[in-house]
């Protein structure tokens, strides 16, 4: 339920379409649904603007199901993050229209086909096996409404290769810089553009790296002014952010 589909339940009242027993109804599953192994949050997207989201990690397929049913009745999008290929398959047999991004690992339905996308959004990657945690990313920023570009494997170890794309950078509302290693490819961007930076630390490279310590605390300690880090391998947190900066800047 969103703020739209909340608009249109009263209007329906008012123009007496809908009884007052039926309103009541409706609002009583509004604020939150109890699954016994799950309580879902329906108020989710009149607070923050997008649906409660599925971290499909630890639950079984039913459980992931279960919810996800829930919150498609309702003509709510759905994203479902770190989702395996076996828990994907199931869902995709309850829902036809679900797309699997198995690099991802992800999962979404769209309550309609997105006609009007406004703000930027440009996922980068210092090398090719931070992607995944890059189309988490991604995919994110696409369902909550946005377009999203991708520029990837254009670290450090080949800096040129970022530079043949400056134009692109400054083309973005806003940046998602997906690095592991030593994670500088986000001070790299941040002294370049003006533009928000949310860096994303992963746990791709060798011991010292420490699984993505080493590239948290390179982020944490940028000398570029304005990059925000997110949390090691949080590709959605990182999207998610992105929207609400998007949003914000939409609604001003």
């Amino acid at each position: 339920m969103d703020e739209k589909a909340l608009k249109q339940l009263l209007d329906e009242f008012k123009g007496g379409s809908l009884s007052r027993h039926e309103l009541l109804q409706k609002l009583k599953q509004l604020p939150f649904e109890s699954l016994g192994f799950a309580t879902i949050d329906h108020h989710r997207a009149l607070r923050k603007g997008f649906p409660e989201v599925i971290f499909a990690e630890g639950k079984t397929s039913e459980q992931v199901v279960g919810i996800a049913h829930r919150i498609v009745e309702r003509g709510q999008a759905l994203l479902v993050t770190r989702v395996s290929p076996a828990a994907a398959s199931v869902i995709q047999r309850e829902f036809p229209d679900a797309a699997y991004n198995e690099m991802g690992r992800t999962v979404t339905v769209p309550t309609k086909p997105v006609t009007e996308r406004y703000g930027h959004v440009l996922v980068i990657t210092a090398g090719t096996s931070d992607i995944p945690v890059a189309e988490e990313a991604a995919v994110t920023v696409d369902i909550m409404g946005h377009i999203v570009n991708r520029l990837y494997d254009v670290g450090v170890a080949g800096i040129h290769r970022l530079f043949a794309h400056l134009e692109t950078l400054h083309d973005a509302q806003v940046l998602i810089v997906v690095a592991g290693m030593e994670g500088a490819l986000a001070s790299v961007i941040g002294g370049l553009v003006a533009r928000p930076l949310i860096a994303v630390p992963t746990s791709i490279g060798y011991g010292a790296s420490f699984n993505g310590l080493a590239a948290l605390l390179t982020m944490l300690n940028s000398c570029s002014a304005g990059v925000t880090v997110v949390n090691i391998d949080n590709g959605f947190g990182a999207g998610y952010a992105a929207s609400l900066i998007l949003r914000a800047g939409k609604s001003i």
